[in-house]
């Protein structure tokens, strides 16, 4: 009966230079100069991310002072609307 390989959450770690030793490894010219398109890629992605993630920091700041001041600008309405009326009932129980 044979067996069933390990689900990989349950085989023993190796560590890459052991698995390197274990098998022929041809890299060629072509395979150094993609690996090092794709590392340079990578690099240009994760500085345009960096510069991204500032510009929505700054975004969401200016965003959140924004709202707060406007919830402040609300509040201040809503209070001189409550008095407009409060006056208004004031008038109609004076008269």
């Amino acid at each position: 009966m044979s067996e069933l390989p390990l689900p990989l959450t349950q085989q023993p770690a190796h560590s890459i230079l052991e698995i390197m030793s274990d098998q022929e490894i041809n890299i060629t010219e072509d395979d150094l100069k993609r690996l090092e398109a794709r590392v340079d890629d990578l690099i240009q992605a994760n500085a345009r991310l960096l510069d991204e993630n500032s510009s929505l920091l700054s975004t969401q700041e200016s965003l959140v002072t924004e709202r707060a001041e406007l919830i402040e600008k609300t509040e201040m309405a809503k209070n001189r609307v409550e008095a407009m009326i409060t006056r208004l009932k004031s008038m109609e129980t004076g008269s």
